[in-house]
């Protein structure tokens, strides 16, 4: 008979025994920290859905990133949000941008921090799609064009990694020519290869003000119900190029990282996105639940299924945990 011979929680008495044993273990290297910026200077304006959480202007983004790699983080990855949209999102590409200068700033000024940048429109239309628009329908090739030269932009920039966010058909391959083209063809690509259409972005598209003006986004991101379309999503972006591939949300589709990982030999990142953050933030503020351990237990959650890398807006307050 297995009992009492089996006892598992001899393992389990002490915490150095537990420390010991442990199968998942979590690092700040493990974390990619979100940030938004804005034009302007001296400007910090705190996100109301997404406490703790603040739009930048470049010269506190360049403080902010400082902070972020003295905790160990690795990396950051900047969503812009211009003064100025239109149909075409083509703020979104001009060389002297939002995001383009911050990149350069960081560069510049912090050493030792990788920046990455989200490479699609929506934060720069007056529509708030993600591709071009004409008579109501999302285009999908017309919309690879704008995708090219914002993703080239970034490169000459200074950006580490380019992480397409848009979820149209081809553009992993074609920013992949693009970046090849113009003398980049070392800079990696973070495709955002399983992105479903969820409602956990909310708090987001409230901070970066990009909110579909009619319809929304399920024509281009994915059915919440399909696992196999993701992975066939996946490999596609691993066939036309893709350094690392990324699920997005996590806690939500932690079979889908799980699976990923199973299936795929690249890295695997999960973004832990804005509502996930939210409701842990909203639930502790009520006297609900322990912050730092639903933090940290979700955290764990996503490395467990399988994650080699997470963007999450808590990697600062992780990363002062696991110091």
């Amino acid at each position: 008979m297995a009992f009492p011979i089996q006892r598992l929680r001899r393992l389990r008495q002490h915490e150095a025994f537990r420390r010991m044993v442990r199968e998942t273990n979590l690092a700040p290297s493990d974390f990619i920290y979100p940030l938004f910026v804005v034009e302007g200077r001296d400007r910090r304006e705190e996100i109301a859905s997404m406490p703790g959480q603040f739009r930048l202007s470049v010269d506190l983004l360049v403080k902010e990133a400082r902070e972020v790699v003295a905790l160990g983080i690795p990396a950051i990855i900047l969503f812009g949000i211009p003064d100025r949209k239109d149909e075409r999102g083509s703020s979104g590409s001009d060389p002297n941008g939002i995001v383009q200068r911050a990149v350069k700033a960081v560069k510049d000024q912090v050493s030792g921090l990788m920046v990455i940048t989200d490479v699609c429109i929506d934060e720069y239309t007056d529509h708030g799609h993600c591709g071009i628009v004409k008579d109501g329908r999302i285009l999908n090739d017309e919309t690879l064009d704008c995708l090219r030269t914002m993703a080239r932009t970034h490169a000459q920039a200074g950006a580490d990694m380019v992480a397409p966010s848009d979820m149209m058909d081809g553009r992993v391959g074609a920013i992949r020519a693009e970046l090849d083209q113009a003398g980049f063809p070392e800079l990696p690509i973070m495709a955002y290869a399983a992105k479903f259409a969820s409602c956990f972005y909310a708090p987001f598209r409230d901070a970066a003000g990009s909110s579909p003006q009619f319809g929304d986004r399920q024509s281009y991101q994915m059915d919440s119900a399909n696992r196999r379309e993701a992975l066939r999503e996946i490999a596609l972006d691993v066939e036309e190029g893709a350094d690392i591939i990324m699920v997005k949300p996590a806690l939500p589709y932690l079979d889908i990282i799980a699976a990923a990982r199973a299936q795929m030999l690249l890295p695997v990142a999960a973004y832990q996105v804005s509502g996930e953050y939210s409701m842990i933030k909203a639930a502790a503020q009520a006297g609900w639940l322990d912050e730092s351990r639903a933090m940290m237990e979700s955290l764990l959650s996503i490395k467990r299924a399988g994650a080699d890398v997470i963007l999450t807006y808590f990697a600062k307050d992780a990363a002062r945990l696991l110091r």
